[in-house]
């Protein structure tokens, strides 16, 4: 089955027949609010029972929002189709809702937002829907704009299904550049089915954290209750090297030699840097030249 983002413009692929069908079915019911949840728990907001004023970019016909309300707090939502706006306000959402391409940024004032959400939504700045749409040009608007509507250290999450690892890599490069710090953060990276993707931004300034500390891996077990560092990982990363440099020994296996140099790469990349792509040749040794 073909991804809805490459079958056509979201405007268009969301018709009235579409949006109430998405809105009807209980397993997007279901998966919307386990979603939504699992965003809201990486705003990572105190326990204190005050409300938030949330931005939802791609809000659909609401149902990310219902479960916003249910959490207690109030929020915006955004989208590009009317149709499925048009679904919203037959359902009687309580909120704001407001038309408009996410790809031209988000419409609001400086600073006014508590957090922001977004669920299966940015990966559709990813296509050209014609001539004058840019995916780079439109994720640089969109961050920008975005970056400017939260308060500082404020955090957005993100949730979306990249078609590849570099169509990842130039979304959360994109974010980096325009002032978020962050990074992405993958629940059941081990499995093909279940695996999701949050970028998990944060805007203004932020103490230094390490990349690994921005990467939460969620392990497949009970449902959306926790997520936990990778420190086993990590841990294995580390004994893959030697010295205080964390440069690899001779004696170590080209495997090794490899690993190491793509963890450096996506260092850089985290920091919003331009790499070469990986390939089957990343860190292959060279033949000497004759």
């Amino acid at each position: 089955m073909s991804r809805p983002e490459l079958t056509a413009p979201p405007q268009l692929f969301y018709n009235d027949s579409e949006a109430r069908k998405y809105t009807s079915s209980s397993r997007v019911i279901e998966i919307q609010d386990q979603l939504t949840e699992r965003a809201v728990e990486l705003l990572n907001f105190p326990r204190d029972d005050i409300p938030r004023l949330l931005l939802d970019v791609g809000c659909g016909s609401g149902l990310s929002g219902d479960r916003l309300t249910e959490l207690g707090h109030e929020w915006i939502g955004i989208d590009i189709s009317a149709s499925m706006l048009e679904v919203a306000r037959d359902r009687r959402v309580e909120s704001g809702l407001v038309q408009f391409d996410m790809g031209h940024g988000c419409p609001f004032r400086q600073g006014i937002f508590d957090g922001c959400i977004s669920i299966s939504a940015i990966q559709w700045l990813c296509n050209a829907d014609n001539s004058l749409h840019e995916p780079r040009t439109r994720l640089r608007c969109f961050f920008t704009n975005l970056y400017s509507c939260l308060k500082s250290g404020a955090r957005a999450v993100l949730q979306f299904y990249p078609n590849s690892a570099k169509q990842a890599e130039m979304i959360t490069t994109a974010a980096l550049r325009v002032g978020f710090s962050g990074g992405l953060v993958v629940d059941y990276p081990n499995s093909t089915r279940a695996k999701k993707y949050f970028l998990v931004l944060t805007s203004g300034p932020v103490g230094t954290e390490t990349v690994a500390q921005n990467t939460l891996v969620r392990e497949k077990v009970c449902g959306l209750k926790f997520s936990s560092r990778n420190n086993q990982s990590s841990q294995k990363d580390h004994s893959a090297f030697s010295g205080s440099s964390g440069i690899p020994n001779a004696c170590h296996s080209e495997d090794k030699r490899k690993k190491w140099i793509l963890k450096k790469k996506l260092q850089a990349r985290m920091r919003g840097k331009e790499t070469a792509t990986d390939s089957k040749y990343s860190g292959r040794k060279r033949k000497d030249r004759l």
